[in-house]
């Protein structure tokens, strides 16, 4: 009897650590993309356009919801508004009474900008809308990370989960006083001109991004808009932090540059508006945590940039063979469909774990081969 009741207990204990588990890992993200609820034709699937798949998307949608949640829980009303209104309309407000030509000017004399470019601004074809909503935008460029209709949002779902952990742990273990506005938010911010940066064209891949004071510009850009809407210096120190640290001279040096970059094109003097210290040179002293934890937060790319390129290999072979797919259009359309309801990371953990033959049994939950 008692080995009876020692097995059971140890039964229920087991069911008990599994359903903890489970629960553990059940970011909404991951809820979405593990239970699939749409299936669709290949043939539906290449006439969708970009935007079309990421409103589809329950896993889009699980995202932005998981990014708005993160929004709401900062305690500055103005900074949390500010990021909403950006991710329902990330329309670039830095454009309005800018001069071009004259940031062109300052930028190349700085050395901040090739000086052989002689445009600024990714394109607009409606200086009263966005390019595209935020939801719909890919990650990055079209051979790094989560390249893919939504792959913003899933991206920065990851990294701000991130920045809030990391600044939990750094006040749990060390008793940090982390400005949760500035690292959250900072995170939030930054990759907000991605919808325009990384335009979708008609094969399906998207617009190649440009550098800007050394970096890609989606980068400076998103700076200067938080400069232009008023978002308070710390958190745009913070959000400069992202691509670079102030950690040592070198790194330092390069935010300055993104944030020297960002002033001249939102119009405002670095040193005045406090984000930079009085010298020009540095960052405002003492150097605050913010900026590393936005950094630290900022790095999924890291992974996430060559597990979409081995996933999407696998991908397009697997389209080729047992799809038909022959042109590089429909094998894009049919890549992207396949990462904006499942995810390239998802599938990557599949790939890498289980084979070519598991990845094909996952795609196909989701797309049927007539």
């Amino acid at each position: 009897m008692h080995s009876h009741l020692s097995l059971s207990r140890r039964s229920v204990l087991r069911a008990a650590s599994a359903a903890f588990a489970a629960a553990a890992v059940s970011h909404p993200v991951f809820a979405a993309a593990a239970a699939p609820v749409r299936e669709r034709s290949i043939a539906e699937v290449i006439r969708m356009s970009p935007v079309e798949m990421a409103e589809e998307s329950a896993v889009v949608r699980a995202a932005m919801t998981s990014l708005e949640a993160s929004a709401k829980r900062l305690s500055d009303a103005k900074l949390a508004g500010v990021i909403l209104d950006i991710m329902k309309n990330p329309m670039p407000r830095l454009l309005e009474g800018v001069d071009e030509a004259r940031c062109l000017e300052a930028l190349r004399r700085e050395g901040l900008i090739d000086a052989k470019r002689s445009s600024l601004f990714p394109p607009l074809a409606d200086r009263s809308a966005a390019p595209q909503p935020y939801a719909s935008a890919p990650g990055s460029g079209y051979k790094s990370h989560h390249a893919y209709p939504g792959g913003l949002a899933t991206h920065c779902a990851l990294n701000v989960a991130s920045a809030e952990k990391l600044a939990d742990s750094y006040r749990e273990v060390f008793g940090l006083e982390i400005d949760r506005d500035a690292a959250v938010g900072g995170e939030l911010l930054h990759d907000l001109h991605k919808p325009w940066v990384f335009q979708w064209l008609k094969d399906h891949t998207c617009r190649v991004e440009p550098q800007l004071a050394g970096t890609g510009e989606h980068h400076v850009l998103s700076i200067a808009e938080s400069m232009k809407r008023g978002v308070a210096p710390a958190v745009c120190v913070a959000q400069a932090c992202a691509h670079d640290h102030p950690g040592t001279a070198e790194s330092e040096a390069r935010v300055v540059k993104y944030l020297r970059a960002a002033a001249i094109i939102a119009g405002v003097d670095p040193v005045r508006g406090g984000y930079l210290a009085a010298d020009g040179k540095t960052l405002p002293q003492p150097r605050r945590m913010e900026g590393f934890v936005v950094h630290l937060a900022d790095h999924d790319f890291v992974v996430s940039g060559p597990a979409c390129q081995w996933t999407a290999a696998a991908l397009y072979e697997l389209f080729r063979e047992q799809y038909g797919l022959t042109s590089e259009a429909d094998l894009n359309a049919a890549r992207n469909y396949a990462f904006a309801n499942l995810t390239a990371m998802r599938l990557y953990g599949v790939l890498s774990t289980r084979g070519k033959r598991a990845l094909g049994e996952e795609v196909a939950r989701i797309v049927k081969k007539a």
